[in-house]
């Protein structure tokens, strides 16, 4: 099943959705074809801010709007008005932002999105999700668009290598394997990557937990917290500046819980990426397997130094 054919589905089910995009089909390319949906599809053109009043409205009716646009524009462009007529007001609004993150592989930072967990987790009653490929994508859209609150979801159709937890609940992260020597949270498309570098580590004696973080906001405190106390080391992976992103969601988490653990980052910190094709973004960057693994390893190496040295 695609994203498309799962919308379709559920909207003739639930005359409720509304789906509309800023003229960014490339996730529901076929509905307007389709004379059971058409007259509940709304194309606004290249005008965000103008689909979302027209969301916002819709759902004062009582509809369920599933809007679509670039992650870049769809959460910076029209950031006022999802603060003010979205979140204000606390309606059920879903955005989905299409090449999130290093997904927009190609684009100058005009277009990417990477600062937009932090923009969108900071308007209250607002939910924020990150599938870590389509198929996680696809288990998680019908218990968001089923939930009362409005919603932010990175959108991804990277093809999974993992088969993930069909019993995805909202505020809940999927645990792939326990907490250990070494910890990975991860959500978005470089699960796939962490994924392999945790079997890279593994090959080379490490014991390595991996949780996918696929909804940070709510997030779950719970497997934060056990990581963080089981793991001699908390590795942290995203496609996001460090500022705003689920580094900073933890530290939120154990300030909190007036607790610490050895957490580290490795995020795009102050840089917006080198754009190129994505093969080519991920080496840059620092963020295939191998280069994970690596940087794994010397973060492992720095913390045990640090404990010979009597720093910790």
């Amino acid at each position: 099943m695609t994203y498309e054919q799962l919308i379709t589905e559920l909207a003739l089910t639930d005359d409720r959705l509304i789906i509309m995009t800023a003229e960014n089909r490339a996730l529901i390319r076929n509905i307007p074809n389709n004379p059971a949906l058409a007259n509940r599809f709304i194309d606004t053109g290249i005008t965000e801010q103008t689909m979302i009043g027209m969301a916002a409205g819709l759902a004062l009716r009582g509809r369920v709007p599933v809007v679509h646009a670039l992650a870049a524009f769809l959460t910076m462009r029209a950031f006022e008005f999802i603060r003010t007529d979205v979140g204000i007001a606390n309606l059920p609004v879903k955005l989905t932002g299409f090449i999130p993150g290093l997904l927009s592989d190609g684009n100058g930072p005009t277009h990417q999105a990477i600062e937009d967990i932090s923009i969108m987790r900071g308007i209250p009653h607002m939910q924020v999700f990150a599938p870590a490929d389509e198929e996680d994508m696809l288990v998680m859209m019908p218990e968001i668009w089923k939930s009362k609150s409005p919603s932010y979801t990175r959108a991804n159709l990277v093809k999974p290598i993992y088969q993930h937890d069909k019993n995805f609940r909202i505020g809940k992260a999927e645990v792939v394997d326990e907490p250990a020597t070494i910890t990975f949270l991860v959500y978005g498309m470089l699960f796939n990557q962490v994924y392999q570098a945790k079997q890279i580590l593994e090959e080379q004696g490490q014991a390595v937990g991996l949780v996918n973080m696929r909804s940070l906001k709510p997030v779950d405190e719970e497997i934060i917290l056990r990581a963080a106390q089981e793991s001699e080391l908390v590795v942290i992976v995203e496609d996001h500046f460090k500022t705003g992103g689920l580094y900073s969601i933890v530290a939120e988490v154990l300030l909190k819980h007036q607790t610490t653990g050895n957490v580290q980052s490795l995020s795009l910190d102050e840089n917006w990426f080198t754009p190129a094709r994505l093969s080519e973004v991920l080496e840059h960057e620092g963020f295939t397997p191998e280069k994970i693994a690596m940087r794994t390893l010397e973060l492992l190496e720095a913390t045990v130094s640090q404990e010979i040295n009597g720093k910790r």
